[in-house]
């Protein structure tokens, strides 16, 4: 799916987990469980060599955790935030062996810092999997104070480290996993538009 013009704004495709991989690490997030679903359920030989890394979101099914075990991968682990779970996805792929595959299902913010994570263990981007699931929010870094903003699905949007009104740009670092974001009013103090949410 391609959700903008600019180069710089990621794709996302399917998952589609090579049967020749030595092994899987999933990152899934709530929602991308369906994603999961599709590309690793119902083949075994796969799931023996799976390593799933799950946080939930607001947006999952209520049988989301069920639906993990019954995937019968080789190794589960559930984090209760992002934090938590980037933190587990980085010791795995630290540890990671040549032939070990990373795909990660989830909303945008999700996919952007595990893929962050991925690219800081040597991880290029198109040796990635990735699956859009979820909500359109974005992570977004202030360009003035470096600051990042998780979860923001309007623009403008006032930075949470300084203040400053942001128009959220379609540009986006896979090293930062974040979107930039400008001040808005920098020319005319104070003449900021109303937020319009993101669709996509």
């Amino acid at each position: 799916m391609l959700l903008s013009d600019i180069k710089s704004r990621p794709t996302y495709g399917t998952l589609n987990p090579s049967p020749l991989a030595a092994r899987h690490i999933v990152a899934v997030e709530g929602a991308g469980i369906g994603a999961v679903e599709a590309a690793f359920g119902g083949r075994p030989a796969l799931a023996a060599r799976m390593t799933i890394v799950f946080t939930p979101s607001a947006d999952m099914p209520a049988d989301t955790p069920d639906r993990l075990e019954r995937l019968g991968a080789d190794a589960l682990h559930q984090a209760p935030t992002t934090e938590t779970l980037l933190i587990r996805l980085s010791g795995l792929l630290a540890t990671a062996t040549m032939g070990t595959h990373l795909s990660i299902a989830g909303s945008e913010n999700f996919i952007g810092q595990a893929v962050a994570t991925g690219m800081a263990h040597g991880i290029g981007p198109g040796s990635i999997a990735t699956e859009f699931s979820g909500s359109p929010a974005r992570r977004v870094q202030c360009v003035h104070c470096k600051g990042f903003t998780a979860a923001v699905t309007a623009s403008p949007v006032p930075c949470s480290h300084c203040g400053l009104m942001l128009l959220v740009r379609d540009h986006y670092s896979r090293r930062l996993g974040a979107f930039m974001g400008v001040c808005i009013d920098a020319e005319a103090p104070g003449d900021i538009p109303p937020p319009e949410p993101f669709t996509a």
